[in-house]
């Protein structure tokens, strides 16, 4: 009797040794099944802070610091410059980053092909046209919106010279970028446009492509 109690006793503490072993088996499987951080790439939702910079000089900032609602944009959508995407694949959430981006990889060299003469009374109603100043102006057909910059006021011959590249052409572009938050594509609202997101958010800021180049 005696050697039987013993074993059963030794029983219950081989029982009771493995029930604490499969507890710690258990919470190493919790351990490992932890949430991995979403990162950028396909399909996701990304929100970012970025300044802007070409030659030293800011040219756009869009940050909370000063009040800034953040840039969100669908990756891979081809809204953001294709180089400025492929730095930010893979990014998570609290990542920071430097982007330089020559001429070739934003928005290519200066074409002087665009450059051209126009009447001066094609602005008949500006006050005071000068050099600098930009304008919205329908291409000939009439199917899309071009910015145009006034490189040339020649009051004497009455004519001015307009640009039709985009203002930031010929220029290396210095990004620090944010990376806010990633998330994955919200329900679809209406005709296919996600809740909450514009298209109009979608294209603005210096970072992200004119509208008539989608």
């Amino acid at each position: 009797m005696v050697v039987d109690a013993a074993t059963h006793s030794n029983g219950a503490a081989t029982h009771s040794h493995e029930a604490a072993t499969h507890e710690h088996e258990h919470h190493s499987y919790e351990l490992v099944r932890a949430r991995e951080p979403a990162r950028v790439g396909a399909g996701k939702y990304v929100t970012i802070n970025y300044t802007l910079r070409t030659n030293g000089a800011i040219r756009h900032i869009r940050s909370a610091v000063w009040g800034d609602e953040p840039l969100e944009y669908l990756h891979g959508d081809g809204r953001l410059l294709p180089a400025l995407q492929r730095a930010l694949e893979g990014k998570k959430e609290g990542d920071r980053l430097a982007v330089t981006l020559p001429p070739e990889e934003a928005y290519g060299e200066r074409d002087k092909a665009l450059q051209q003469r126009v009447p001066a009374e094609t602005f008949g109603g500006v006050d005071q046209i000068e050099a600098g100043m930009c304008f919205l102006a329908h291409s000939e057909d009439g199917r899309r919106v071009e910015n145009v910059m006034i490189t040339e006021v020649n009051e004497e011959n009455g004519f001015v010279v307009v640009d039709t590249n985009h203002p930031l052409a010929g220029m290396t572009l210095e990004f620090e970028v944010t990376v806010v938050a990633v998330r994955d594509a919200p329900s679809i609202a209406g005709c296919g446009t996600p809740q909450g997101l514009g298209i109009g958010h979608l294209v603005e800021g210096l970072g992200t492509r004119p509208r008539n180049e989608t």
